[in-house]
């Protein structure tokens, strides 16, 4: 939404990369120098600058010192960063575990207490159903009780139809192909009801968030997919899996998602810009 007029640098952590310091991502860079996600947005968005920092003030310092610095710096997961002050707070809260439902570890798995959430210029309720009724989310935003000074939304995740990787296909050529379904995501159930719900056949094979494949893995991988016995076989994965073993398969695929509001994305991007203007 902003890069067409603003310099734009989004810095993250780079969670389980094998590197230490500020990075920025350059053509040398790999998911294992930076993490899986910033090398997504690295190959995904050519415009903006991509870095990574676990010290994000001396990542903001080390941005700013460029001779061409960015206008904006997006922080990826650092509501708890206190050492910066974000001018503008994005919160996000998955539609089937609220944090108002949650505690703080060791017991649940919030890092701070609920009332943190003040904090926040925006609410986002993120993985509702895409029918979501104009009640429910009333509901849901009175279980939130937002400030007045707050913003709710709703999101929901589409998944592109249009796979992509050694080849492009279509969702809809794939009711004959066999598939070995291979993610390393947190949570893959919402992939595999999707799939299921499009009356596609899969074999799965799961690993933990954000896995490093080993030379083992890739090898389990091909040994399992040539014991599949059409002619029609793929390898499917995420695109965040994708761009860590991508270079290792063949015939692989991955499946992209977006997100989209349920409703009043001009209002959202409406907040964005009047803050960032």
């Amino acid at each position: 939404m902003l890069q067409q007029d603003y310099k734009i640098a989004v810095l993250s952590r780079g969670y389980k990369r094998k590197s230490n310091g500020f990075i920025i991502a350059n053509k040398n860079v790999t998911a294992e120098i930076i993490g899986d996600e910033p090398f997504q947005y690295y190959l995904k968005f050519s415009k903006i600058i991509v870095c990574v920092d676990a010290d994000r003030a001396n990542g903001i310092q080390q941005l700013e010192a460029l001779e061409n610095p960015p206008d904006i710096i997006l922080l990826d997961d650092a509501f708890q960063h206190r050492k910066v002050n974000g001018g503008f707070n994005i919160l996000l809260t998955s539609y089937h575990n609220l944090y108002v439902d949650d505690s703080m570890l060791p017991t649940g798995n919030l890092r701070e207490n609920k009332s943190g959430a003040k904090r926040a210029q925006i609410i986002i309720v993120t993985k509702c159903p895409p029918n979501l009724s104009d009640s429910e989310q009333f509901e849901m935003t009175k279980r939130l009780k937002p400030t007045s000074k707050q913003s709710v939304f709703f999101t929901t995740i589409e998944y592109d139809n249009e796979l992509k990787g050694t080849s492009n296909l279509n969702l809809c050529d794939l009711e004959n192909t066999e598939i070995l379904l291979v993610t390393g995501i947190a949570n893959p159930t919402p992939l595999m009801q999707y799939l299921t719900g499009r009356k596609i056949k899969f074999k799965h094979l799961k690993y933990p968030d954000h896995y490093h494949f080993k030379e083992k893995d890739i090898t389990k991988i091909n040994s399992e997919f040539r014991l599949l016995k059409s002619k029609n076989k793929i390898v499917l994965t995420t695109e965040k899996d994708y761009v860590r073993i991508f270079a290792d398969l063949q015939s692989l695929q991955y499946i992209s998602i977006q997100t989209k509001f349920v409703h009043n994305k001009t209002s959202f991007d409406k907040l964005i810009k009047n803050y960032v203007e």
